[in-house]
């Protein structure tokens, strides 16, 4: 019997949840996955030395005020990753849009553009890319209008249903909703431990995801997100994408045990109607929500922070 990375695979496309391209050589995953803090941690590994180097200097020939090269390296410095990533595997990488465009769905819309064009401009396709945005309605918003332009999107930080009904509703390519978050939120404010995967409310939330995207014949992709154990992964196996860290992969490439599939198109069954939201019921739903209220905020901080750190990183070269 093969290992469960490798059953895993047979069922669902499995992504890589890091900025490691020796990561990639060794797992060879579908697609790639990066965000502000991955690319901090990337930074710090043997041999980015040139490629921030090389994004400095290419922000300073462009000129501009302080904050423009700044932004202006930190996108050169993760499209740079990105191409590197794509030598290695088959399918996609995706690249966030600074999270501090959160709430500014122009400017998250120009910014997608940008970096487009940096991938085209280095050789790569708009077909092996996706765009990171928080599932913010702003980032909901723009992510409509990019799709429209054959710019396809990554909806990131999503814990809420009302997150995924929205994106559903606005033909999004892809959501990643978050699990080990969610688990991290409940075990925190009411002490949870679950006994098993079913009972875990992160795999719960992506299931109930799953099934109405399914269900209601949505083609949007679901990509379950941030897992803090193999359990996590275990309980959604046959989930369309789960994107995952090198060491929970090589947990389960050590593991022969059987992989028995937990989701799939046929066996989608929800209470949940079809249904789409206005901007006052997203937000109505989501301030309902104190989990993902707290987790969507906190995650758009968090990566805020990493991007500035990495900004500080690239000024200090």
């Amino acid at each position: 019997m093969s290992n469960k990375l490798e059953q895993l695979k047979q069922m669902t496309d499995v992504v890589a949840d890091t900025g490691d391209i020796e990561a990639m050589k060794r797992f060879q995953p579908l697609d790639a996955t990066t965000n502000p803090s991955l690319l901090l941690k990337a930074a710090a590994l043997p041999g980015y030395d040139r490629l921030l180097d090389q994004a400095r200097d290419w922000a300073q020939s462009r000129g501009g005020s302080n904050e423009e090269m700044l932004a202006d390296s930190c996108d050169r410095f993760a499209v740079d990753v990105g191409k590197g990533i794509l030598a290695i595997i088959r399918g996609r990488i995706s690249t966030e849009v600074d999270a501090r465009l959160s709430f500014r769905t122009r400017a998250t819309i120009e910014r997608a553009r940008k970096l487009i064009g940096m991938y085209e401009e280095a050789g790569v396709g708009r077909d092996r890319v996706l765009i990171k945005v928080a599932a913010t309605w702003e980032g909901i918003r723009a992510a409509e209008q990019l799709e429209k332009e054959d710019i396809n999107c990554n909806l990131t930080l999503l814990f809420g249903f009302g997150q995924a009904m929205a994106c559903a509703d606005a033909g999004v390519f892809l959501i990643s909703p978050f699990v080990g978050r969610i688990m991290d939120w409940y075990k925190a404010r009411e002490g949870l431990v679950p006994k098993s995967f079913a009972e875990d409310p992160g795999v719960q939330s992506v299931t109930r995801i799953y099934n109405y995207y399914k269900h209601h014949g949505y083609d949007t992709v679901v990509m379950g997100a941030s897992f803090r154990n193999t359990d996590q992964i275990e309980g959604l196996a046959g989930c369309d994408r789960l994107t995952i860290s090198p060491d929970l992969m090589e947990a389960l490439a050590g593991d022969e045990g059987d992989l028995p599939r937990q989701l799939s198109p046929e066996g989608a069954e929800t209470a949940d109607e079809k249904t789409s939201l206005t901007e006052p019921a997203f937000r109505y739903d989501l301030n309902a929500d104190a989990m993902a209220t707290e987790k969507l905020a906190e995650g758009i901080r968090n990566f805020v922070a990493d991007q500035v750190r990495l900004e500080q990183l690239i000024a200090s070269r």
